[in-house]
């Protein structure tokens, strides 16, 4: 056995597909000092199972973008490593049997246009001219992606064990990481039963044994385990050569073609979670035991899809363990608590097709600093610290293997292991008939169904059965007043005598400003991009309170921490769940606010972007002039403890004003008609302020903050790019998001995020317009014809650099008319 080395730039631990990608493409960019360790033998977890499909297509853009670098690496893998990898481009072929499915399917062909992809919208006839076989008498329509393909799993993996050995790695087999070793919150190698090697980065690419490994290291890693069926046929006569992989997800079924027989396998709407109680320690290349009897109405659905089935032996039933995620997504990039720890694991059962592209990126983030683009869908600090929690992952599992292939419908809620994380109005919402959906384990009220209506989903791709009541809630939130629960802010305080200092280089805006001011900022990184979108409010002259999305609150709160120079005289602290959060929001919600409070809220005591400690019925509570609705209102942050008091008199206070409870449907309408960005959507960490029409939020006047170098250079050249207002001539088309934007019959760029802006009427959505022969201004705005592609077909849109509602703030500001011309436009 060869010895194992005492130090190494990288130590990644797993040598499953994953593994050996990020273990080759380290080489690639040039680290010759990195050591695989993998406990058993390579792919001996879960890799070697796989069904080895490899598709480009995926739910969203940028995790689209991985999977097509995926294709093109394996593409050319077998001439680059010498090694055969059994890569196939033999396309796929996607089914629809109802009219919905298709439109999903048509969706998704319209996104992959956006980079290039080749699609072809099919009917059922061509659909069965690909796959004679096919039964295809219900279906509507089908989408082919010719370049689609399949692998050999074992196969590919060794390939690129090859060419990282080649590139300097090292890859140590039955070497079992016992521990990683960490130093003042830093990883700096791992433990061994054969001691310890000492590293600058570990990378925790264990599979089904990442979460075990992570919790070692205090480090949340959310994964669990389940039960994955497929089963071989014996040879067929007549299967023709090269079929397209066949994916039919109303049937739950994915179909391929391999050495004359097929493999069937599925994506079951209620799954079977594995190894709750751990891992056995013997495990490799192992098979679960056989249940036929869980999978036979799904093979039944099969034959009929695919009749030669009902004729054709079986040659092999399959049952081996993948590894899922809570939210259908993979884990990537540095761990929150532990720097220097990467991981990438938790591939839901599309490892193969998403190896190459998650190897690439997580190389490049470990030799750069930081990601190469945009990875919040798949990046590891959108998990929160309860999702490590073992029965909450087996409950989310049970659905989460079949969400795969279920349809993803807009503001698809999950169903299992809902109630985690409850705001203390969460009864009083339920009562008076709050629909809820989830968000970071949150239950917040996204719609409120009137008296004798069920408050549940009929989910659509059209107008859903509770659009009419969301534009209730919307309407009286622009004419009247409304009460949103947004007690799911993440909040924090940073507090000390340094503390000012310390903001004024994380924020792109001033924060040295009275207390009692709130400053409206992003944080940047040193590329200019935005790294949060948040609010920033001095309470006192060493005390700050920063409020950001429920989404992002593990993320920016790490981000914070890590920006605190050492030795700084300030620290930060999470105080979400200390407070509840009411928006009371409206033209009339001075006149309902007054009715509690002996504060004087007039204009010119309480202008807009001050935050006042107010009493409040018998509390005590900080009202903040602010909105994410376009209207003038109030955030109301209140002790826990007093919530529901206040809540109480709020809603008895403002029944004369006929108050009505409103949702975050409501609220995504109300900021989509104003323009207001969503960080994750409208803005990421490759988007900069300047481009994202949010120049007036960065103080250039301060002498130094991150990311500024950055902005000033991207300020002198003219910007190529621009986020733009859309709003759709036909208004009974909806925008989501990924739906490309055609400027002059060529595509210019895509929608970020959409919604029907009941104010205004129509459908409204946001989208970056590139200009690669010159700068996007308002000139080049004007000039150009638009259209947005929605499930193939081309809407007429009006483009505009400004929001559709209230462009200069004049009710935000609640400024009287004869004042209006004084406002600047804002976008």
């Amino acid at each position: 056995m060869n010895a194992i080395p005492k130090q190494a730039q990288v130590v990644i631990v797993g040598g499953g597909i994953v593994g050996c990608s990020v273990a080759y493409h380290l080489a690639l960019r040039g680290f010759k000092d990195v050591v695989l360790l993998e406990r058993k033998q390579l792919t001996s977890g879960t890799t070697w199972h796989a069904a080895g499909l490899v598709g480009q297509l995926r739910a969203t853009h940028n995790l689209t973008r991985l999977a097509q670098y995926t294709t093109e690496l394996y593409a050319t893998l077998e001439q680059v490593s010498g090694q055969a990898t059994g890569f196939r481009q033999v396309g796929s072929l996607a089914l629809a049997s109802n009219g919905e499915r298709f439109e999903e399917l048509k969706r998704g062909a319209s996104m992959a246009r956006c980079f290039g992809l080749d699609v072809n919208v099919l009917t059922p006839e061509q659909a069965s001219s690909l796959w004679p076989l096919l039964d295809a008498t219900d279906l509507v329509g089908a989408v082919h992606l010719p370049r689609d393909g399949q692998t050999n799993p074992i196969d590919t993996t060794q390939a690129l064990a090859k060419a990282a050995k080649a590139g300097g790695a090292r890859i140590f087999e039955n070497e079992k990481v016992m521990q990683i070793i960490i130093e003042n919150g830093v990883a700096k190698g791992v433990r061994t039963s054969r001691g310890e090697i000492r590293s600058e980065f570990v990378v925790n690419c264990a599979g089904m044994w990442a979460q075990e490994l992570g919790a070692s290291a205090g480090t949340t890693v959310p994964l669990h385990a389940a039960e994955h069926f497929y089963i071989v046929t014996e040879p067929i006569a007549g299967l023709p050569k090269n079929l397209p992989v066949l994916r039919d997800a109303d049937s739950c079924a994915y179909f391929k073609e391999d050495a004359g027989k097929l493999l069937v396998g599925w994506f079951e709407p209620i799954a079977k979670p594995w190894g709750q109680t751990g891992i056995p320690e013997s495990f490799e290349f192992e098979t679960l035991p056989n249940d036929l009897e869980h999978i036979e109405p799904l093979l039944e659905a099969a034959v009929r899809r695919v009749p030669v089935l009902g004729q054709a032996g079986i040659q092999l039933f399959f049952n081996g363990p993948e590894s899922f995620t809570p939210d259908d997504r993979y884990l990537l990039g540095e761990t929150p608590e532990v720097r220097n720890l990467y991981v990438a694991a938790g591939f839901n059962s599309i490892g193969i097709q998403s190896a190459g592209g998650a190897g690439k990126v997580l190389a490049d983030w470990i030799v750069d600093g930081h990601p190469p683009m945009d990875l919040w869908d798949v990046d590891i600090r959108r998990m929160m610290p309860f999702q490590r929690n073992r029965k909450y992952l087996k409950d989310r599992t049970v659905e989460a293997l079949g969400l795969l292939y279920a349809m993803h419908w807009p503001f698809r809620q999950p169903e299992s292991a809902r109630g985690v994380r409850r705001s203390s109005l969460h009864d009083r919402l339920k009562a008076r008939g709050a629909c809820f959906g989830e968000l970071a384990g949150w239950e917040r009220a996204n719609w409120f169904a009137p008296e004798g209506v069920e408050p549940s989903y009929q989910y659509s791709f059209a107008r859903q059965n509770w659009f009419d009541y969301s534009s209730a809630e919307h309407r009286a939130t622009r004419e009247s007043v409304a009460l949103f629960d947004q007690s799911s802010f993440g909040k924090f305080v940073l507090e000390g005598a340094d503390a000012e200092t310390v903001l004024n280089n994380i924020c792109a805006n001033n924060v040295a400003v009275a207390a009692g001011q709130i400053v409206y900022t992003q944080w940047l990184n040193e590329r200019g991009g935005i790294e949060a979108d948040l609010t920033v409010t001095r309470e006192a002259e060493d005390r700050y309170l920063i409020v950001t999305a429920a989404a992002t609150q593990t993320r920016d709160f790490a981000w914070l921490k890590r920006n605190i120079p050492a030795g700084a005289r300030a620290v930060a602290y999470d105080i979400t769940s200390a407070y509840a959060v009411l928006g009371l929001m409206g033209p009339d919600s001075r006149t309902v606010l007054s009715r509690v409070t002996d504060a004087d809220l007039s204009n010119g005591a309480f202008p807009f972007g001050t935050s006042r400690l107010i009493d409040l019925g018998y509390a005590r509570v900080r009202a903040s002039r602010i909105t994410y609705v376009g209207e003038l209102g109030w955030e109301i942050y209140v002790p826990t403890e007093f919530s529901q008091g206040v809540f109480d008199v709020l809603c008895e206070e403002g029944a004369a004003s006929n108050i009505k409870l409103a949702g975050y449907h409501a609220m995504n309408s109300l900021r989509t008609e104003k323009a207001y960005r969503h960080w994750g959507h409208d803005i990421t960490d490759e988007d900069t302020p300047l481009e994202a029409g949010l120049g007036f939020a960065v103080a250039w006047s301060k002498p130094g903050f991150i990311g500024k170098d950055a902005l000033q250079r991207q300020r002198d050249a003219g910007l190529k790019r621009r986020l733009l207002q859309f709003s759709l001539e036909d208004s009974q088309r909806l925008l989501y998001h990924n739906e490309p934007i055609w400027r002059d019959g060529v595509i210019a760029g895509r929608i970020t995020s959409g919604m029907f802006g009941h104010t205004i009427g129509k459908s409204l959505g946001m989208g970056y317009v590139e200009n690669h022969g010159g700068v996007v201004d308002t000139a080049f705005v004007k000039a150009g014809n638009y259209e947005i592609e929605v499930a193939g077909e081309r809407i007429k849109a009006t483009a505009s650099l400004s929001a559709p509602y209230d462009p200069k703030n004049l009710k935000v500001k609640d400024v009287a008319d004869q004042d209006l011309a004084k406002l600047p436009v804002t976008s």
